[in-house]
């Protein structure tokens, strides 16, 4: 699998109430479980008018699908190609 990061403008996400955060990782959970293994959500990122999104994945395609099924946004799906850190420098 590849890891995807996923762009979701979404205006005012920062200012989602830790009820609608629970809403909305619940109902992308249960779109995960009907999938099956072939996705997985690796964690995400809340900002002021998006959400970043860290999923690992066969393709592109399954990405959409689970934005679709969800009805989230998936304004950009970016694959990683590396991953570089601290380290990297020494």
């Amino acid at each position: 699998m590849s890891k995807y990061v996923i762009e979701r403008d979404i205006p005012n996400a920062g200012r989602l109430s830790d009820a609608e955060l629970q809403a909305i990782s619940a109902k992308s959970c249960s779109v995960l479980r009907v999938m099956g293994p072939t996705i997985q959500w690796i964690e995400s990122y809340v900002t002021g008018d998006r959400i970043y999104c860290i999923y690992r994945a066969d393709d592109e395609a399954a990405i959409r699908e689970h934005a679709a099924a969800g009805g989230f946004p998936a304004n950009r799906i970016s694959r990683v190609r590396c991953t570089i850190d601290p380290g990297t420098a020494d």
